[in-house]
Parts: structure tokens; sequence; C-alpha cells
């Protein structure tokens, strides 16, 4: 490609983010009590928020579908198409009804109008056109409309689709605030994302417990600490008093200074050079803070205590990697 060619390229990319850009800060400006009224719609509603439109209407309702669902609004999307075959049945009295049009005029949607008034139903509509067929005849529409689409020939939906993606996300993120949807809730909906793991995954599913803990008491000669150690496999042990509380831990980093002392491994007791007051957390905490806490302090095993600080588990950087966390 050619200089000339690469700038008009360059420059067709720039108009398009240009004329959008534009067309979502215009309708930052249109939006009010009609946002409010769809959303108190969406709070009141005891059934699911159905989605509705046709072709790049539709892919956008789909997205504004999947963004509500996952952020603590139930709802689905139906095609417009298939709705007057069939589809319509998935609609119940307790719904909402979410439909896009640009124009305001989609047949398909101006068919299911009456079937809608009868269910007694409430109709939000997103439109181009305040005095179309659908915005009239819904309970509140959000006006979408937009100065010029990116096509230079002023018909491909372009900024008009944009818009209505945007509305969405305000829909839905108002909403998320109102409901009070926490970052907990955020992981419940995402549970095989790495944010879900993060955010559900607690230290005690993870943790290595009961006779898989390397533990000794803080009296045990270096020698049995580090056979525990090798048999455990977990880079260290745990040294506790006779009930069990941590006293200190004992690692390679430990073992390599102790080397260097020159000190007896058959007679000496661990706790001459042990690591007091280690790093420690509660079982029921979430997997994800122990990895911060590694990281922070450059570690890779962490000990889990309970409110009495006694040990009940312990668990390495291999953990926390095997269970998605890092």
């Amino acid at each position: 490609m050619n200089d000339a060619a690469s700038k008009e390229l360059l420059a067709t990319a720039k108009r398009v983010l240009d004329i959008e850009a534009r067309a979502v800060a215009a309708l930052s400006e249109r939006v009010g009590d009609s946002l409010v009224a769809a959303c108190q719609l969406c709070l009141d509603c005891s059934g699911r928020v159905v989605v509705i439109g046709m072709g790049k209407s539709g892919h956008v309702g789909g997205k504004i579908a999947a963004t509500l669902a996952s952020t603590g609004t139930p709802a689905f999307f139906v095609h417009a198409g298939e709705a007057s075959h069939g589809d319509m049945g998935m609609i119940t009295a307790a719904d909402v009804v979410l439909a896009i049009s640009n124009s305001g005029e989609t047949r398909e949607i101006a068919d299911l109008l009456p079937v809608i008034s009868r269910l007694s139903i409430p109709l939000i509509t997103l439109t181009g056109r305040p005095t179309s067929t659908l915005a009239t005849a819904a309970t509140v529409n959000l006006d979408v409309s937009v100065a010029e689409e990116a096509c230079p020939m002023n018909l491909a939906p372009t900024a008009s689709t944009t818009v209505a993606l945007a509305m969405g996300d305000a829909l839905a993120i108002a909403l998320l605030q109102q409901r009070g949807f926490s970052s907990e809730d955020f992981a419940r909906t995402h549970p095989g994302g790495a944010l879900g793991r993060r955010l559900l995954i607690r230290i005690e599913d993870i943790m290595h417990s009961g006779d898989d803990v390397p533990r000794v008491l803080n009296s045990t000669p270096i020698r049995d600490g580090l056979l525990q150690m090798t048999a455990k496999k977990l880079g260290m042990t745990a040294v506790v008093d006779a009930d069990g509380r941590l006293q200190g831990i004992f690692t390679d980093g430990d073992l390599r200074r102790t080397l260097d002392n020159k000190i007896d491994l058959h007679a000496d007791p661990i706790a001459s050079v042990m690591t007091p007051n280690p790093k420690c957390l509660t079982a029921d905490r979430l997997a994800y803070e122990a990895l911060e806490l590694m990281e922070h302090h450059a570690i890779t095993a962490l000990l889990v205590v309970d409110t009495d600080e006694r040990l009940v588990g312990a668990l390495n950087i291999h953990d926390l990697f095997r269970a998605g966390i890092m």
C-alpha cells in the first residue's frame, strides 16, 4: 500500500471515530427523566427484561441483554423475526420488553405491539425517531438518534448502533448501582472467568490440610524438620507449640542460612533457626488475597491458621497456579 492510500485509510478511520464519539457525547446530553423511568420499570419488574431487535439492532440487543443479565438484571434476547412465529411464548406478563429500532418502524417489531399490549407489560424502546410508531407506543422511549452515520453514504448502521449500545450500557450500569450489585455478585455470574475465580475461590478450597500439612513442634531437631519438608513437598514446614499454635516457619531459605552458620542439624531445635511470626491468613479469606500477600512479600508458601492462631492448612504458589488464580 502506498503512502497516499495509507493516509486516506487512516483519515477515514479517524473520521469514523470522531463521528461516533460526537454521537455518544450528544447522547449524554439527552439522558434524563426517560432513563430514570426506564430504570424504574426494570427495577419493578418481577420477571425478566426481554430485549427484541432485528438486523444490526438485533446484534446490539443481544449484547445489551447479556450485559443486563451479567450485572444483576435478569434478561434475555428474542429475535423479532422469530417472536411472531412462536418465541412470543417466552414472554410473560411479569416481564418488561426492551425493543431496539433506529427507525422506530421495524415491521417485525411493530407487528408485536398488539401482543405486548394484550399482555399489559411495559415497553421500553430505543429509537432514533421519537415520533415513530414504536416510540409513540412505548411506555418509555429512549432517544438514541444520531446526526449522521459514519458510513459515507449515511446508510450502514454505524454511529446509530454505537449509540444504542452505549445507551444499553448506561441502563445496565445504572441498574447495577441501584441494586447494590457487588464484585462478589459479578463473580457469581462469571464463575468460569479469571475474575470469578479470584472472587469466589477461598483459601480453604485449595489449601492442604490434615496430615498433608508439614508441621513439627518447636523442640523438634532441625533434621526431623527437614524430613517433614521432604515428605510433604511444600518447600517448608510449620513450627507449632504443644497446643498447635503457629510459632514460625522453616523454609529452604532458612536451611541455607542454617548451613552457613554451621548449626548442628541433629541436635539443635528447629525453633532456633525458624522464621518467627510468619505471614499467614485464615481459611475463609480469598485465595487471591493469598496471592497478593505472597507477591508483596516475595514468598512462595503461606500457612493458614484459625482465629486462635492454630495451624489448619498450608498452600504454595503452585496451588494458586493450578486453581487459576494467577
